[in-house]
């Protein structure tokens, strides 16, 4: 740590505190040059986790938000409350993973994600997820997803 009175990089700890419940620490320093005394703090800095929009804006990663977007897929189907979170914590995993390089991920992948996964529990559920996320306007358009999960090999 440079001294603020005679710039010098040759300094001690005296004493070390903890401050915020461990989020951050209070140091109290002497300059082995000068004997000045000061003090320094660290704290540990995390980049949010941020979903690249399609119209290349970008927001925090929102678990409530995904967390809306599944219950109102799965809304009134027989899915439990544990699959529920159990999906929730997968597709939050899998994103932080994918996105892990740069903290962010594009909102295609992050909707792609959670079709997978809805797949695999409820095929109603991913229809209905679907029609939102890539929105349906048309019945034919309802008939082509369709068609695609009866096509599926099992």
């Amino acid at each position: 740590m440079r001294c603020p009175h005679c710039g010098s990089l040759d300094d001690k700890v005296i004493e070390s505190r903890t401050l915020a419940k461990g989020e951050s620490i209070r140091r109290r320093r002497e300059c082995n040059s000068c004997g000045y005394r000061f003090t320094s703090y660290e704290r540990i800095e995390e980049k949010p986790f941020m979903v690249i929009k399609r119209d290349g804006r970008r927001e925090p990663f929102d678990r409530e938000k995904l967390e809306r977007g599944l219950r109102r897929a799965l809304e009134k189907r027989p899915v439990s409350q544990m699959t529920i979170e159990n999906l929730l914590n997968e597709i939050e995993d899998d994103a932080v993973i994918n996105g892990k390089a740069n903290h962010e991920i594009p909102s295609v992948e992050l909707g792609e994600m959670v079709l997978a996964k809805l797949d695999q529990v409820d095929k109603v559920a991913y229809i209905r997820f679907a029609s939102v996320y890539r929105k349906f306007e048309t019945v034919s358009e309802f008939m082509k997803e369709i068609d695609k999960l009866t096509n599926q090999t099992p």
